[in-house]
């Protein structure tokens, strides 16, 4: 009986938040060698049927770097990385893209034999993300950056109730095809969506004062603490494009964002819809 009260006190907990969410947008990022793990990625999926059945609007970009690179390596053609970024020639963007179009398919299926309803999306199809080739140091190939989102395209299929599955390929104005960072991808699409809530699921706990002290965990950041951090070297290494990621997508407009740890069984539902919260959130 107990533990039946416990539960049912779960649910009122949620009910305000259930109310305030209900119908808006939230953005999800999911990548990185989570998104490879079944039991991990069951959670997830589950979690984003639960937000569904909610009336929250839910739209998942993910990544898929670990596949990619295995997959590189039984063609026996190494992966190369300039500042994080991979080098792309178009012997790479056709794995990248094939690699990337299978892990949609696979997510798309998984939500679906969960009871939810999604559709999958490449960002180079109707020029859902329109990109350009990344200016940097070195010439990367293949690699592009956002110039726009078509988020009309985007609401039209969460007016469906489905979840939207979204691979970060982009196409330029010629058709050139470009592999996007998925951080960069998710942000952009994001704000572009107004949402309420960007949210990054990662294989940390968040933003920590000390990694080798879980109860260093920061619960809510702004973005001037964000800089005091980073001039500390609190926030460093790969931490910090995860948070110019949350960065770009509040001054692009959303309203809220999130680092949480996806390892941790229904974190997603548990950093929205509880008083505590389990990650770090990160407000304007």
């Amino acid at each position: 009986m107990d533990e039946a009260i416990k539960k049912a006190d779960v649910l009122i907990e949620a009910l305000p938040y259930i109310r305030e969410f209900r119908k808006k947008v939230f953005v999800i990022k999911y990548g990185g060698s989570i998104l490879s793990e079944d039991s991990i990625r069951k959670g997830v999926l589950e979690d984003l049927v639960f937000l569904s059945f909610m009336g929250i609007k839910t739209v998942l970009v993910h990544g898929g770097g670990p596949n990619i690179s295995e997959k590189m390596k039984k063609l026996g053609k190494k992966s190369e990385f300039v500042d994080g970024m991979r080098v792309t020639d178009k012997d790479t963007l056709v794995i990248v893209e094939a690699e990337l179009n299978e892990l949609n398919k696979l997510i798309v299926r998984e939500i679906n034999e969960i009871g939810g309803v999604a559709v999958g999306i490449s960002g180079k199809d109707h020029g859902v993300i329109r990109a350009k080739k990344l200016a940097a140091k070195a010439d990367l190939g293949f690699v592009g950056e956002v110039v726009s989102i078509k988020a009309d395209f985007i609401e039209k299929e969460l007016k469906d109730n489905s979840i939207v599955v979204i691979s970060p390929m982009g196409v330029d104005d010629r058709g050139v095809v470009y592999n996007i960072n998925a951080d960069e991808a998710a942000c952009n699409i994001a704000a572009a969506l107004g949402a309420e809530k960007f949210v990054l699921l990662t294989n940390v706990r968040g933003v920590m004062r000390n990694p080798e002290e879980p109860e260093s965990l920061i619960g809510s950041l702004d973005l001037t603490e964000i800089r005091s951090l980073i001039d500390q070297n609190v926030i460093q290494s790969g931490m910090i494009p995860k948070v110019a990621a949350c960065i770009d997508s509040i001054k692009g407009g959303v309203k809220k964002t999130h680092i949480i740890d996806a390892r941790i069984p229904h974190g997603l539902l548990l950093e929205i819809f509880t008083d505590q919260g389990i990650g770090t959130e990160i407000v304007k």
